[in-house]
């Protein structure tokens, strides 16, 4: 079949949002249809209606989502290529860009970054800002996100004394995978925000420090790309589900992964609707100009409240299937032999039914804060779930793995974590931060922060071994103590004038005096 090649100008004549085509990498589409069905709302869509779109989709989709959700009638051709009225492929560059552009220049060296928090704050410069309010947001107030470090606080540690720590194993198994120490990178959507070669890029970083990678369902890249950055032909990776409504697509989902040789089935349970990431929702209106672009149904949407149109969750619904319920585990095990895992339990309830129907293991999270507001901190629910499967028969460190994933900053949270009886913890915004600064080598050097602190802390804690790590080694009794910090008196703080040490007439400090500063 040939394939018909289409000029420029008679794409851009296809503008309107009941006639829409779009160019993405060389090919032209007739988004029509599609439009209202979006994820992503219609008005990114509606911006690059007749243009070239591949520029803004490129950072946000992996190539093989069109032939996922579009079918190939919608494929009109080859857009022609016209140097003589071709726009520049270099575009001229935008404020947004220069500013990333010069502060990359600027970015501090690798071996300057000592803790996960450095390389968040790199980030928010040389991110552009649809990617970092993207990755940073969380639901609503955004409490559950803060909380779920936040809550890392209030759990103080017992050291240990003279114990024998001349040796330090941080070494550990999970789902029967060998690991150097109990930490995995946990499952993110668009990585390519990020770094250009997104999940490769933690693909390798993983391999290299010997934990586990879990592949995301929208990876920016296909699983026979991730297997194939593998660093070793035996590097265990593990797969995150979204259970689509349609099970002959998860079906298959599943068992390319097993024929891959994934190690684990780690099956999202938190996502039955979509969290209000307001913070972002604020970047996206300010970014697409709504108030040029939007459609008339979208102001009705706007006014009636709603700042999430009706096709964003018509199409989320099929990607997630909000049926999903505990009668679905048998299906899951009757299409593979992975051990399967629930991703997003926030109850004790949740976790003793998942090891009644015969689960390997859960995910304590809130979805890293972006789901439900005030949902509970990871952590914090840890110590109910190990009691409550402790009170059904089930040995936590043997029958039934227990993971955390949410506000793991410092190696002394997991710690913490191993201490409650997790078998280990997922990390997702730190590694995408280190990823975006300063790509391999970041997340590499992310990884091996967390294992010089781990060490430190098991050291100084008298458990030269993980198994010596044990519930005895931390205080817990203000760990579900919600506090609320004192008002701030402001109109106090402002008036009140801090002493600074006097300066002598050459500008150095006076010895012992003091006076006040100035506003």
């Amino acid at each position: 079949m040939m394939i018909r090649t289409i000029p420029l100008d008679e794409v851009a004549q296809h503008n309107k949002q009941d006639d829409l085509w779009i160019i993405i990498h060389g090919k032209v589409y007739d988004l029509t249809k599609f439009l209202p069905e979006h994820p992503g709302g219609q008005n990114i869509i509606l911006k690059y209606a007749g243009k070239d779109g591949t520029r803004a989709f490129e950072p946000m989709h992996p190539i093989a989502i069109i032939d996922r959700f579009l079918s190939p009638d919608v494929c009109l051709g080859q857009a022609a290529v016209n140097p003589a009225s071709e726009e520049t492929v270099a575009e001229l560059e935008t404020e947004e860009e220069k500013r990333v552009r010069l502060a990359r220049e600027g970015m501090p060296k690798l071996e300057e970054m000592y803790n996960s928090f450095d390389f968040e704050s790199v980030a928010r410069s040389v991110l552009k800002a649809d990617a970092y309010y993207y990755f940073s947001s969380g639901a609503s107030d955004e409490i559950s996100m803060r909380e779920n470090h936040n809550a890392y606080h209030r759990i103080w540690l017992r050291p240990r004394v003279m114990v024998n720590v001349a040796e330090i194993a941080t070494m550990t198994t999970m789902l029967g995978s060998k690991v150097s120490m109990p930490l995995y990178i946990s499952a993110t959507a668009m990585n390519k925000m990020a770094h250009p070669e997104a999940e490769k890029v933690l693909t390798r970083a993983a391999g290299k420090c010997g934990i586990i990678q879990m592949i995301p369902t929208l990876a920016c890249y296909s699983l026979d790309d991730l297997v194939e950055a593998r660093v070793h032909s035996d590097q265990p990776q593990w797969f995150q589900l979204y259970v689509d409504t349609d099970r002959k697509v998860t079906q298959r989902i599943v068992q390319q992964a097993e024929a891959k040789g994934v190690k684990g089935l780690f099956i999202t349970v938190d996502l039955a609707g979509i969290g209000r990431r307001e913070k972002y929702l604020r970047q996206k209106y300010k970014q697409e100009n709504f108030e040029n672009t939007q459609s008339s149904d979208d102001h009705k949407s706007k006014s009636s409240g709603s700042t999430t149109s009706a096709p964003v969750n018509k199409r989320r619904g099929t990607l997630v299937d909000p049926s999903l319920n505990w009668s679905d585990i048998a299906w899951f095990k009757s299409i593979t032999k992975m051990p399967i895992i629930l991703k997003g339990i926030q109850r004790y309830e949740d976790a003793v039914l998942a090891y009644k129907y015969g689960c390997a293991g859960v995910v304590l999270s809130n979805h890293g804060g972006r789901q439900l507001d005030f949902s509970p901190s990871p952590i914090e629910i840890l110590p109910e779930v190990i009691d409550a499967l402790k009170c059904e028969g089930c040995d936590p460190r043997k029958d039934f793995e227990v993971y955390v994933d949410g506000g793991i900053r410092r190696g002394s949270d997991i710690f913490k974590a191993l201490a409650l009886g997790a078998k280990g913890c997922g990390i997702g915004r730190p590694s995408l931060y280190a990823m975006a600064c300063y790509g391999d080598e970041g997340v590499k050097r992310l990884l091996e922060i967390y294992q010089n602190e781990l060490e430190i802390c098991m050291r100084l804690m008298g458990a030269p071994t993980i198994a010596d790590i044990k519930p005895e080694m931390v205080d817990i009794r203000n760990l579900k103590n919600h506090f609320v910090s004192s008002p701030t008196d402001y109109l106090a703080q402002q008036t009140y004038e801090k002493l600074q040490p006097t300066r002598a007439a050459d500008g150095s400090n006076s010895s012992g005096g003091y006076q006040l500063s100035k506003l």
